[in-house]
Order: C-alpha cells, then structure tokens, then sequence
C-alpha cells in the first residue's frame, strides 16, 4: 500500500464505491528495509472538522490532516506496534471519542464457513451470518455479516451513525458476503444495511437474519444476546428426545396469539389480581392491546391445561409487517414479532409451557414472502431470494414471492431457519405451510403463466429436494419433534422417510377427511344416509399417509362461518352435530388439531381483529360444550388403543361401515397391547336406537368409558347404564355381540373391562 493515496483512492470511499474499505482505512504499517517503523492512520469521519490518533498505551494524541476531502483524515505515528488505539474527533462544538472500526481486521467468518453456506450445508448459518455480540482485540462490539453477492457496496447504518451509510462500510469476502465488526456498540442496537446496487440506487434492508425486529410500524432489526435466557425445561427436552410422538396422544389447540384475547387497562388490574377468567369483548376498551407473552403464560396455559391439549399451535410468530395478514407473509424469519414482547419473552412462554406438559408448535413459511421494500425482496438490487421469472417467482393471486429453493444460500437460509426455532426456542413442531404452493410449478397459475421442469412436468423438483433436506437435518439434530405439512394434493409419500424417497415430514394434514366431514356434517341427516361414503372413505388410504385430522382457521373464515353455523337443525341438533363431529374425529385414525373457539361453541367467524367472543361462556350451552372438549381430550389422552397405532393398519378394524340405512359405523381401535382396544359406535342421525346389536371380540363386561350425548354436554342424556355385558351371540362375522341403546347424534366408546369376570354374569343376561 503506498504511503500516499490518490485522489481516486480516497474518492472511493467518500463516494462508498469500494469493496474492501480495509485497503485503505484503518491502521497500514509503513515498513522500510523489511522493518515497520511507522503506522499510517487513515479514517473517513464525515461529520468531524478535525480528528486526533489516540494511543493510550503511549498517552498520547497525534493529530490528523486532512487528504484530498475535508473529512477524511490521515496521520503517521513513528511505533513499531499500534494496538488499540482510538480516534477522538471534534464535530461542531461535540468531541467523542471512539474505536476505529477499521482497526478490526480479524474476520469472523472463516473461509470454511463461506465455504459450506456456498454449497448450502451450514446448519447453523445464523450463528455466523447477521449480528453477534462478540469482542474483538479485548473490545466489545457487534459483528455484522450479510450475504449480498451482486450489491455494489454494502454498509451498516443505525442510530449509532446516524442512519449515514458512509461511516460503516463493510468489507466484502468471498465475492458474496460482507462483514464488518462494529466496537462499542450492543444489545438493543437498531440497524439496517444500506445496499448500493451496480447502478448506484440505494435499498435500506433488515437483516435476514435478524433476531429482533422494532415494533410495526416500525421495521429496523435490532442487535439480541439469544443465549441470556437461562431455560427451566430440561426434563422436557431430555424426555421428548427419546420419545416416538406417532405413538403418542397429540391434541393440538391451533390459535393466533394477536386475537384469543387482548388486553385493556380492566384486564391488566385481573391479571394483577391473578383472576383466571376471560374478560369479555364488551369490556374491552379503546387501550385495548395485544397481551405479552408473559401475560400469555399466565392467561393462556392454564387455559390449555384446563382443556387437556397436548400441543399449543401458534400461527406464524416470526415477524411480518400486517396483523391482518395472520403472520404468514414474513418479513423477519429469524425474528419473533415484537408485538408481543422480545425473544427472551417467547423463550420464557415455551418454558412455561413445558413446565405445564404442554408442547408448543410453531407454523413455518417457507413457501412465499412479502415485497415489503425493508424485506427480501429484490434484496441486493436483483431477485437474489427469488427466482427472476415471474413465472416462476411470484404469486400472483397472494402478492407475494417464491423462494428459489434451486440457489444454494437461498435453500440453506430457509434450512437452518427451521433449526434456529429448535435451536434457540425449544420448539416442538413445526407446520409448514402452503406446502402444495411449493411442489406444484402450476399452482393457482393459469396455462401460459408457468414454466416447466426440466423433465416438461410441472413438479417443483428444487423444492422438493429442499424439503428433503430440511426434514432429514431435523430430525437429525432434534429427534422427537413434529414435522407437519399442510399439503392438500395426492403428492405421494409426504411423511415417508427421505431414505425411501419420501418427503420427510412425520405428519400431514388430512385436508380430504376435513373437507368429506364438513360435506357429510353440513347435510340435512336425512340426506346423510346416502353419502356414508363421506364417513368410511378416508380409511382407505389412511395408512398411505400418516395423518393428522385438522379443522383449522381456514375453515371458519371468509364466510365460510363457524362449526355450529356450518351444522343443520335446530339448536340442540348443531350442538350435538358439533359433539358427533369431534367425537368421530377423536376416535378416527390420526392426531388432532382444532381452532381456538371450536371449543366452546363461538358462532361467528374468527375475526384477526377482535377478541374470540369469550362472552358466550356465561350460557350454559357454550359451558357443558367446553366441558365436552375437556373430557374428550381427558379420554383420548387415557386410552392407549386411540393414539398407539395410528398409522398401522393394525390398529383400526371395521365391525360394521355399510349401515347407511341408519347412518351408523363401528369400529374398533386396537393398540399396542392386543389386550387393549375400544370399540366405537356412531350414530350421524337424530333418531335414536334402542336395541342396536354390535358385534364385539371378546366376551365379557363392556363399560360406557364416552358418551357424546351426556347430558353434562348438553346432550340427551341416553346411554347404557354405564356399560352391558357381551352376549354369546353370533354377529357380524363375531362369536359375541352387545346389544346397546344408540343416542341421538352421538358416539359411543365402550371398553371391555379385564376385571369383570364371566363367573360372576351370565353371558346371556341383559342388564
């Protein structure tokens, strides 16, 4: 490096046009005869008149002139080492004094770790790339990194410089990534990168991998120490890693934490009160507010507990721009919104969480994102996250754009996202959504607006092969947890393992149970009768898959209203049709999922906006209905023939499904212990049966462990006594058979009890 710049030289940095501001700024040693006996100090402050080399070691200031521009500033010390030293700087009547950035030259990133984000196999990028409170040289700073392969200049702008994109600008590495190490500054930071692209148009961007986001409308990221919680959940983990979920009851109450419930000045003084009960919708008051996730743990999990859940799912919790648009269009992967609180807040909801037995699902978009200009979008000044063909890049229909899962850094951002929620939160589960929109080239686009694979079909191959990944790497690091697809097309073999060529996931959503049961459910019971196809039709390909049976928000929204507006009759029959619906669905093949209010009967659709009409609970139908929900999950979660085998062909058996004159099925679910099952008999009509004969395995005592229609539900209240004993009557292919009295709208669960001894009853006698 010459001892003397150009004019050139120094206008590259005054007008941010180099690359590698390290060859100019900064400390250079000025050797002579092979021996450094003089330091060059260069710096660009462009708000200083005048600036001093501060060398405490020697205690002394030198000061600096000017070269080629009234800021920038160089000057010679006569040392053979300059270690640490500082620059004061006078700016109008304001002196400060600071560490040169530009005195940092030991990177954070090595070149293996360029290397392995380049073939797309850094699993943990996000500990390398965005910002990291670290030190440096004994100082304490933030190292930012950035991947931005086709900007021009690339520089870290926030409060701490005045949003001024010409005092911190970044070294670029590997023709990809730029970094830069910031001293004295830490946790709380607001910051973007200003991005210059080729032809010189300036993008202000949040960091990628940011984890922290200001609160909307604000959209800075901010600088967060993710290791400070110190988290309470140990036994939890350590028992989830060596537990087999698809053996396991899995109840999910799927919720959007924005809309269960807000706050007011009223709720505030209940929760200081420790007051458990909801606060209704005609109290809430103009200061009404989003609760935090602390206020959550203390509102929300007893609420969960109360009910039984296994699994709370929260849709989209990473940052996005627009409450209404549910969290699904993702501005902050790496970022838990901030309307809740931040990340320490989050990690102390899971903890809780868990310490209640509750595990917690978090719904992941790995499929689209917004084209807010803070965003991904167009990042560097070119579709850098996603593919250039609109065609291929955009969804048209949603205003949003598609990853292109073909680019390696793209595919490992997305990759080691899904890991970070596992990583740094203890996440359980994720559901990835929207995976159809990614498997399919064509979807919602019409002929002519799409582009084929290479093989002319209309496979999304590259996506495909990402989703892959991501499962195998998953599961991989974190053994126990739930991959779920929300995938609505016959793709096959989406929760096979990738080794036999599968996807990955270890659930899907069973999208066309949900739509054959809301058909069958919405239809006159009359009708039902001819359509028994609706009720036994999914257990045909019930083991091609392994199933999770949801009834989601999309289902009670957009006018398509809420389950009891959706069921037919009178009052007393949609409550019922809602109590036969969840009671099939509990004892149907697969893990459960419902929306927050199914629980308690709310008749008007979720709205994003308002609170769920917690009102209701002081009638007593919407009482006994969230009193159903309570003890359905208490029975599920206590009979193993539910939940052991729910993806072996083992443990389901027809006893009867073709008397659709009656509208009736049965079955029997079997678990792992082929001394254990249930059987289940349903009634999809109104008009109840009294003497209905169903034939059974074995003989002896069959108690009543579920009755629907309870009149603690709000139901009938008919039934069998508590439970019959068996018969030796030859029926349905049975050597014994019961004879039971069916209730209206109902399910029946009855279970041989092992104790009860034949010595004791004869089989032939009626109770």
């Amino acid at each position: 490096m010459p001892t003397n710049l150009t004019p050139e030289q120094v206008n590259q940095i005054v007008y941010n046009l180099h690359n590698n501001p390290f060859e100019i700024l900064g400390s250079h040693p000025v050797e002579q005869d092979g021996k450094v006996e003089q330091w060059v100090v260069r710096a660009y402050l462009p708000k200083a008149h005048s600036a001093w080399v501060v060398c405490p070691s020697q205690r002394k200031e030198y000061q600096m002139e000017t070269l080629h521009h009234p800021n920038f500033f160089q000057c010679y010390i006569n040392t053979e080492e300059l270690n640490n030293y500082q620059l004061k700087l006078k700016e109008g009547e304001y002196e400060k004094v600071i560490y040169d950035p530009y005195a940092f030259r030991s990177p954070k990133l090595t070149d293996f770790d360029l290397h392995l984000f380049g073939e797309g196999n850094h699993h943990r990028i996000y500990e390398k790339l965005g910002a990291h409170l670290t030190d440096s040289e004994g100082i304490k700073g933030v190292n930012f990194a950035v991947w931005a392969p086709n900007a021009r200049n690339v520089s870290v702008i926030g409060d701490f410089n005045s949003w001024d994109g010409r005092n911190h600008q970044m070294q670029k590495r590997n023709n990809a990534v730029w970094e830069l190490f910031i001293p004295e500054i830490g946790a709380g930071t607001a910051y973007k990168y200003e991005i210059k692209n080729r032809e010189g148009h300036i993008y202000e961007k949040t960091d990628p991998y940011g984890f922290a986001q200001e609160v909307r409308p604000k959209t800075a990221s901010l600088v967060v120490d993710l290791n400070k919680y110190q988290w309470h959940d140990d036994d939890w983990m350590e028992k989830r890693r060596h537990g087999d979920p698809l053996t396991q009851p899995v109840a999910v109450y799927e919720m959007h934490l924005g809309s269960w419930l807000h706050g007011s000045a009223k709720e505030k003084t209940r929760l200081l009160r420790g007051e458990s009960e909801p606060v209704r919708v005609s109290e809430l008051n103009s200061d009404a507010r989003f609760l935090s996730y602390y206020e959550l743990a203390e509102k929300l999990i007893p609420y969960i507990k109360e009910l039984g859940y296994t699994h709370i799912e929260l849709l989209p919790v990473a940052e996005h721009p627009f409450d209404g648009s549910w969290g699904y269009q993702v501005t902050g992967y790496y970022a838990p919104t901030s309307r809740y609180g931040n990340p320490e807040d989050l990690m102390y909801f899971i903890d809780e969480c868990h310490k209640q037995g509750i595990g917690v699902i978090v719904d992941w978009v790995p499929g689209h994102f917004p084209k807010d200009g803070h965003g991904l979008a167009f990042f560097d000044g070119t579709h850098l996250y996603e593919h250039a063909d609109p065609r291929i890049g955009e969804h048209k229909e949603w205003g949003t754009l598609v990853f292109n899962y073909g680019r390696n850094e793209v595919r490992n951002f997305l990759m080691a996202n899904a890991l970070f929620w596992f990583d740094k939160y203890h996440i359980d589960g994720i559901r990835v959504d929207a995976v159809a929109s990614m498997l399919y080239l064509d979807y919602c686009r019409k002929p002519g607006e799409w582009v084929t694979n290479n093989y002319g079909g209309r496979e999304n191959l590259d996506a495909a092969d990402f989703l892959r990944q991501v499962n195998s790497v998953l599961f991989s690091y974190f053994p126990g947890v739930l991959s779920i697809a929300e995938e609505s097309t016959a793709w096959p073999m989406v929760s096979w393992p990738t080794y036999v060529g599968g996807l990955g996931f270890n659930l899907k959503w069973n999208m066309g149970w949900m739509h054959d049961m809301l058909d069958y459910f919405g239809m006159d019971p009359w009708f039902r009768q001819f359509h028994q196809n609706n009720i036994t039709f999914s257990i045909w390909y019930n083991h091609s898959e392994n199933y999770m049976l949801a009834l989601s928000h999309d289902e009670i929204v957009h006018g398509k209203s809420n389950m009891l507006g959706k069921m037919p009759g009178d009052e007393w029959q949609k409550y019922a049709n809602v109590r036969c619906l969840f009671a099939y669905m509990y004892t149907h093949p697969g893990k459960k999922t419902m929306f927050m209010s199914m629980e308690f009967g709310q008749w008007s659709e979720w709205n994003v906006w308002s609170d769920l009409d917690w009102n209701l609970l002081q009638y007593e139908p919407h009482q006994k209905l969230k009193r159903f929900f309570t003890e359905l999950n208490a029975m599920y979660k206590s009979q193993p023939a539910l939940y052991t085998q729910d993806f072996q062909q083992e443990g389901f058996e027809w006893i009867d499904c073709s008397d659709n004159r009656h509208s009736v099925a049965c079955f029997i679910r079997w678990s792992k212990d082929w001394e254990d099952f249930v059987v289940v008999v349903c009634n999809f009509t109104p008009q109840p049966h009294s003497h209905y004969r169903v034939g059974v395995p074995k003989p002896g005592f069959y108690k009543e462990v579920f009755n629907s229609d309870s009149r603690q539900y709000g139901g009938s209240n008919m039934g069998n006594l508590g439970g019959k004993w068996s018969q030796e009557w030859s029926y349905q292919g049975r050597d014994y058979s019961i004879d039971l009295c069916l209730p209206p709208l109902a399910v029946l669960v009855i279970k041989l009890q092992p104790h009860e001894s034949l010595e004791t009853r004869s089989l032939d006698h009626t109770p």
